[in-house]
């Protein structure tokens, strides 16, 4: 496996960030190997496949929690055993605690995460254009990320998975004001107000997801295929289902999941980054594309 941290300064942030990349290279040889003595050379005798110029890899954009960085995923999960074993790209970003919204503040991070990074990595990397090929996974604040990502640029990726996605982007719009409007957040949270601004402007915004969400469905753009994962319990599964349920009256296709007796952690988060490789993304497994 090829673990790399690739920094670079973003025109869309307009600061240097960090993204944490993942490369399945332990099927691969470097050249053409003799077959009577490849299983010699290789690791457990399954460097079956061979690296060759321009070929490219089925991408995953795995999205980090709130209070995460894009290394804080390897270290607590087995991501990138189980990109190796799938045969696929991971690609993590520092987004920090942004919601991975064009935050009220001024920095736009929905902006860097669904227009400059898939050009970053598709000119510099060897991910794949093809709409086909890209996936987009979160858990936690990552998990609504995720969602509102594939909603906002359906035309980016071909299938969703939200696990435990319960803070920050939500079709539920009452919720979300009177998530800013509640004395909580302002008082134990007031980057949740300065990130997404006042309540009584989320109304027809960038951060109305529900109208986004209809106004792409009518469009007749392409539709993402859904899976939203949330442990039976977690505190924030009122928060989900509400989604779910919205995702399913707009007429998204929408595959929601709830593993009785998880709660909101790695256990859960480990085991469905998993499942969301091994099972629910349309991945071709094989080789390079």
């Amino acid at each position: 496996m090829s673990y790399m941290r690739f920094n670079y300064r973003s025109q869309a942030l307009g600061h240097y960030t960090d993204i944490s990349i993942v490369y399945p290279t332990d099927r691969y040889s470097y050249y053409e190997q003799d077959p009577s003595t490849a299983s010699a050379l290789s690791m457990e005798g399954r460097r079956a496949l061979t690296l060759t110029p321009n070929m490219k890899f089925q991408t995953v954009y795995l999205i980090h929690g709130g209070g995460d960085d894009d290394t804080l995923t390897y270290r607590y999960s087995n991501a990138e055993r189980y990109a190796q074993e799938n045969n696929v790209m991971l690609v993590t970003p520092n987004i920090a605690n942004s919601f991975g919204i064009d935050t009220a503040y001024g920095v736009p991070y929905q902006k860097f995460l669904s227009e400059e990074l898939p050009v970053v990595m598709q000119a510099l990397f060897a991910s794949s254009p093809k709409r086909e090929d890209n996936f987009i996974v979160g858990y936690a604040m990552g998990g609504n990320v995720a969602l509102g990502t594939a909603l906002m640029h359906p035309e980016r990726y071909t299938a969703c998975v939200d696990i435990s996605g319960g803070i920050g982007m939500t079709l539920a719009t009452e919720t979300l004001k009177s998530e800013l409007l509640s004395d909580h957040f302002k008082t134990h949270f007031p980057l949740y107000n300065s990130s997404f601004g006042d309540a009584s402007g989320i109304d027809g915004s960038r951060f109305d997801l529900a109208r986004i969400a209809k106004e792409k469905l009518a469009s007749g753009d392409p539709v993402c295929e859904f899976h939203v994962v949330c442990g039976s319990n977690e505190f924030i599964r009122e928060r989900v289902e509400a989604d779910v349920a919205l995702l399913r009256e707009i007429g998204y296709p929408v595959n929601y999941i709830r593993p009785k007796g998880y709660d909101h952690d790695f256990v859960l988060w480990d085991e469905y980054i998993k499942k969301a490789l091994e099972e629910l993304l349309p991945l071709k497994r094989s080789g390079s594309v």
